[in-house]
């Protein structure tokens, strides 16, 4: 069973849903119930405190999704990554020389064992004295020593070098929250706020809704509802130019399991 609604088109804020229509009179079309189309709504809120340096978009403006428009001040953020990459280059200095001081302990042990060797085996043949072995003998435990502290240091450097990229990932962070971004593709309805005005986090900045792709809700009679199915195709009739209406196809997607009253905002015959 196919049926026609005359519904007025508005942009409510909830999502509602496609249920009805009817009959035509002597008169034209005459609506068995009335409805609004209602869209999904989202609110964009700043995510970060400061001026508002841009905002590019006005009531009216269809956006793309994830597209740029606007920004909140970073310059103090800015301020902070300078200051955190500073400290990586002193960090990346650091390691680099620590490294070479590693390297060169490595060759001068190179040849301490080799110096270790030949006594020993000198001190074999009697050729060297005990106090020559012990001696050379200390020199490679104190350059072993003065290595593992080069290792530690090298270690602890390592440590602030993680804690330091960890900090740089937040004002990453920071910095994108002061980027602007539309969530999805559809057409700003109501901007609340202007360039140079101060925002904190949670601020609304303005209303998108996708009008492209709206549901409808409609309001029945207990007498209507047996004649009414989930999947059943209905007529609407909008509103067009002067006074004709123009019909748009639909289905049933949902059907209230709860009586309500009809809300005041929507018309009755």
């Amino acid at each position: 069973m196919k049926k026609n609604f005359h519904h007025k088109m508005s942009y409510p804020a909830a999502i509602l849903v496609f249920i009805l229509a009817v009959s035509c009179g002597k008169d034209g079309p005459q609506a068995d119930a009335y409805g609004n189309f209602e869209a999904d709504v989202v609110i964009v809120s700043a995510q970060s405190q400061g001026i508002l340096t841009s905002l590019e978009l006005d009531e009216g403006s269809v956006l793309k999704k994830n597209q740029l428009v606007g920004h909140i001040d970073s310059s103090t953020i800015t301020i902070k990554k300078d200051q955190l990459r500073a400290q990586k280059t002193v960090i990346q200095a650091r390691l680099k020389n620590l490294d070479a001081q590693i390297k060169v302990q490595e060759e001068q042990r190179i040849n301490l064992v080799r110096e270790v060797n030949r006594i020993e085996k000198l001190l074999k043949e009697e050729a060297a004295t005990p106090q020559q072995y012990d001696d050379i003998q200390g020199k490679l435990k104190v350059l072993d020593t003065q290595t593992e502290a080069l290792h530690s240091q090298k270690n602890i450097i390592l440590a602030e070098s993680t804690v330091l990229a960890a900090q740089i990932d937040e004002i990453n962070n920071q910095l994108n929250k002061c980027r602007i971004i539309g969530p999805l593709e559809g057409t700003v309805l109501e901007k609340y706020v202007e360039v140079n005005e101060l925002v904190s986090p949670g601020k609304a900045l303005f209303k998108i809704a996708n009008i492209e792709k709206m549901e409808l809700k409609v309001f029945v009679s207990g007498a209507q509802l047996p004649f009414i199915a989930i999947g059943d195709s209905v007529d609407v009739l909008i509103d067009n130019t002067g006074a004709s209406l123009q019909a748009l196809s639909g289905q049933v997607s949902w059907i209230s399991s709860q009586v309500e009253f009809t809300p005041k905002i929507i018309q009755t015959r």
